[in-house]
């Protein structure tokens, strides 16, 4: 491959963004080793060019190293793995911030390495940081909405058409990464339940703002449930009852 076709592979991954950085790991799943080898190809030409140039942004370096971090973890090489999404992290937090959405990937890709290497505890620290992340986030339009359904305000149709602040891409990453910690919360929810609720919170925020009413009165049951029956303080039903009372007065259509 040229270093001119590189480019513009690299290029094309760059504008794939969230869906993209997926990509190493699926096809190693879906295809084998064939595909794990095509892309560790064009990931190499990519790096080679990013290395070549001297005007990269803080954003590319992020997001080569964690296409190669997802690579690696396809082929179960955790070490590089490892490596090269702690200057994925590194990179993004100069890029956007520490505490920013887009950094949180890395946090959340390396929180599974050490859910898989059984460091339990390390990767339930990254997991509660990427919730943490996103909870920000998704708490700032919210409120936002919040605020206006409760004095009532005449929001502009326009406003609707995705109070995420999020493109399609970035929405699908972050059900994929939110419904993933779930999952992982769910299975240890006796011992923290708050965690799992936390989560579910988040997500119904997510669904809310997609304008899925459905889906975030679906995890907001599932929140209130689990609360009652571990008989959580009557202060985080009550909360929790506020989001299904805000989302039923709202009328969303389904995404």
């Amino acid at each position: 491959m040229s270093a001119l076709d590189s480019t513009a592979h690299f290029h094309a991954l760059l504008q794939f963004r969230g869906r993209t950085a997926a990509w190493p790991a699926a096809a190693a799943a879906a295809a084998g080793l064939g595909r794990i080898i095509q892309a560790e190809e064009y990931l190499f030409q990519a790096q080679w060019t990013v290395l070549k140039s001297t005007d990269c942004s803080n954003a590319t370096h992020s997001l080569l190293h964690r296409n190669l971090g997802l690579l690696y973890i396809a082929k179960k090489n955790y070490e590089e793995a490892r490596y090269h999404l702690a200057n994925d992290i590194y990179f993004a937090s100069c890029a956007f911030g520490t505490e920013d959405i887009r950094t949180s990937g890395g946090y959340f890709h390396l929180a599974n390495i050490f859910y898989d290497l059984k460091k339990l505890d390390l990767a339930d620290t990254l997991y509660t940081k990427v919730s943490e992340i996103w909870d920000a986030y998704l708490n700032n339009h919210y409120q936002v909405l919040s605020q206006a359904h409760t004095q009532q305000m005449d929001l502009l149709g326009k406003l609707f058409e995705n109070d995420t602040g999020l493109d399609e891409a970035q929405e699908a990453e972050a059900i994929r990464i939110l419904t993933s910690i779930l999952k992982i919360r769910e299975s240890t929810a006796d011992k923290a339940p708050q965690k799992t609720i936390f989560v579910l919170k988040i997500l119904v925020m997510l669904y809310y703002l997609m304008m899925n009413s459905s889906k975030a009165q679906e995890y907001g049951m599932r929140a209130l449930n689990l609360a009652e029956e571990q008989q959580l303080d009557v202060h985080e039903q009550s909360t929790i009852r506020e989001l299904l009372s805000l989302i039923s007065t709202e009328d969303h259509p389904n995404t």
